[in-house]
């Protein structure tokens, strides 16, 4: 999960604008190329990005939360999705092949130790390359957090999430005869892999709606008209790995493995409104991780971009690089 939303005031919070040192498009097997980017300080505290989805892709915004005179900056784009190669493939795209492609990154990039930032499935995917990797993990800057919990799942696609915004499901399962409405991510699946390429972007460009539509505090619960190509991406690869529940071995993974990174630090930013990733899942992890900060921020939802959200991610970037 995770659409940015465009909100201006957000812009006052964040670092001017960098571009990267290197770009590249690494080989990490399996017939996939994903695209790598670097800016900022070449000798700096070095942070991975890791954006929200699945299937998301990165984006230049995502580099101004940063100090570019303190911080080096990686960010790069998931499997199938933004800049990597086959776009939209499903194919050896799993959590676990995610994880792998983070250390491969790591390994490229020369780097020992790093920052890791994520945001709703950039936190879920930060959790799992941390409970992995304990020792490459300096601190963990998580937002909107997502455990990938069949709670989670059912509070956005079961209809938890429509009591709220009961015109914009409407909307979102019109799509899907009445019989198949009991499981929309089978039913969804269904037809975004159809091979029939309109209704794949249809109801690609739904499932995108649905969910942008609950990004921000302000919404009006309109999703807006997600370009065809992105959608399609974003769609294909968060309902595979949904309908697949993370490919994690059962539910409450996440929160099971919390003791493997009992030590490392790390600070949770969630919005105390937010529709799509609800406080409760972050406090839940806080409550299992004794190094860990939790900050709800009030009137905020689930963007990166919302101005309280961006505004204490800042602070919380800026209060890391006097530390490392």
């Amino acid at each position: 999960m995770d659409r940015v939303a465009s909100h201006k005031s957000a812009v006052q919070y964040l670092h001017p604008p960098v571009e990267p040192f290197d770009r590249r498009m690494l080989d990490v097997g399996d017939g996939h190329s994903v695209y790598v980017e670097q800016s900022g300080r070449a000798d700096g505290v070095p942070v991975v990005v890791l954006h929200g989805g699945p299937g998301g892709g990165s984006s230049p915004a995502m580099r101004r939360y940063f100090d570019p005179n303190v911080y080096r900056i990686v960010l790069f784009d998931q499997r199938g999705c933004g800049r990597s190669k086959p776009h939209a493939s499903i194919e050896a795209n799993t959590t676990w092949h995610l994880v792998a492609d983070i250390e491969r990154i790591r390994e490229a990039m020369g780097v020992e130790r790093w920052i890791v930032f994520g945001g709703s499935w950039g936190a879920t995917l930060a959790l799992l390359y941390a409970q992995t990797h304990p020792e490459r993990a300096r601190h963990l800057v998580l937002r909107g957090v997502f455990t990938m919990t069949q709670a989670e799942l059912d509070w956005f696609y079961g209809g938890g999430a429509a009591v709220f915004w009961p015109e914009t499901w409407a909307r979102f399962v019109a799509l899907i005869p009445e019989a198949e409405r009991g499981d929309l991510i089978a039913a969804y699946n269904k037809r975004l892999f159809s091979g029939d390429m309109a209704e794949e972007i249809a109801h690609a460009k739904a499932w995108s709606a649905w969910e942008n539509a609950l990004a921000t505090v302000q919404s009006t619960g309109t999703g807006g008209d997600a370009p065809a190509d992105y959608a399609r991406a974003f769609a294909r690869l968060e309902n595979h790995y949904f309908r697949n529940r993370g490919f994690l071995e059962k539910d409450g993974h996440i929160l099971n493995h919390m003791p493997r990174i009992a030590a490392v630090p790390g600070t949770i930013v969630q919005g105390r409104y937010d529709m799509i990733c609800p406080p409760a899942a972050a406090h839940r992890l806080a409550a299992r991780w004794p190094s860990c900060d939790l900050r709800m921020v009030p009137m905020a939802g689930h963007a990166l971009s919302e101005p309280g959200i961006s505004a204490e991610l800042v602070r919380v970037m800026a209060r890391l690089a006097d530390r490392h």
